[in-house]
């Protein structure tokens, strides 16, 4: 028998715990609760979770100080609910690291389809579609623009010998970008492609994903040459790559 997703709802609000519990319960997931971020790192001691929903408003430790502080030690991903939706509240959420986020009030079943498109990203308990293009570089290294990325580990080495850490969302879009290497996705392409959903008006995933990537691998984060930005078209990963054994 297939073993249930692990979800941990942390969130202050006991009404928003309890919906959020009693609906993803419902879709054939466990769930356990925590009102507040040391809450969240007792629950994380004991049952480690899959993923992790977290609201950012909360008294002491707010969600972001806490998914920032998650991501020196754990790589468990984080889907932020956030009241604010301005694009530099938006932006620094991807900052701390969070693999996804939606703004409140939320709509159940996009919630729990964004959750199922984060368990896909990284094998958890959902696999991905058969002849999933991203599953072309499971086990492999690939060498591109002076830089060597290790797959699996979802580990960058810079030119400068620097190691980069990426969470799900950075690693499933530089792998599309690797596969399409020179070639020009669109917005909507991208966010198809490596989290196999489709894009609201305002949705401003990729190019946050975008933003930390090339913080990461990018020799000058202000003059990038690896990743692309294409007026009117997308992004493109303008380099030539080579896939290693």
């Amino acid at each position: 028998m297939e073993q249930k997703p692990n979800i941990l709802v942390v969130d202050d609000h006991s009404e928003i715990r309890a919906s959020i519990a009693r609906y993803l319960s419902r879709h054939g997931m466990e769930v356990s609760t925590a009102e507040t971020a040391s809450d969240m790192d007792r629950k994380l001691g004991t049952n480690p979770p899959d993923l992790i929903v977290l609201d950012v408003m909360m008294p002491g430790e707010d969600g972001l100080a806490a998914c920032a502080r998650l991501r020196k030690t754990s790589g468990v991903p984080v889907l932020l609910l956030t009241a604010l939706d301005s694009d530099s509240d938006l932006l620094k959420g991807f900052e701390t690291g969070a693999d996804d986020y939606m703004s409140k009030p939320f709509n159940p079943p996009e919630l729990l389809a964004r959750i199922q498109a984060i368990l896909r990203r990284t094998q958890g308990h959902m696999q991905r579609p058969a002849g999933s293009e991203i599953d072309r570089l499971a086990g492999k290294k690939v060498k591109f623009g002076g830089v060597l990325y290790d797959v699996d580990a979802r580990v960058i080495e810079r030119e400068d010998g620097r190691l980069e850490v990426l969470t799900s969302g950075e690693a499933s879009l530089l792998s599309i970008m690797i596969i399409h290497a020179r070639d020009t996705l669109s917005r909507d392409d991208l966010l198809m492609k490596s989290a196999g959903r489709i894009s609201g008006p305002f949705d401003r995933t990729i190019d946050n994903q975008v933003s930390r990537l090339r913080k990461k691998i990018e020799p000058d984060v202000l003059r990038p040459r690896l990743i692309s930005t294409i007026r009117n078209g997308g992004y493109t990963l303008s380099c030539d790559v080579e896939i290693l054994e």
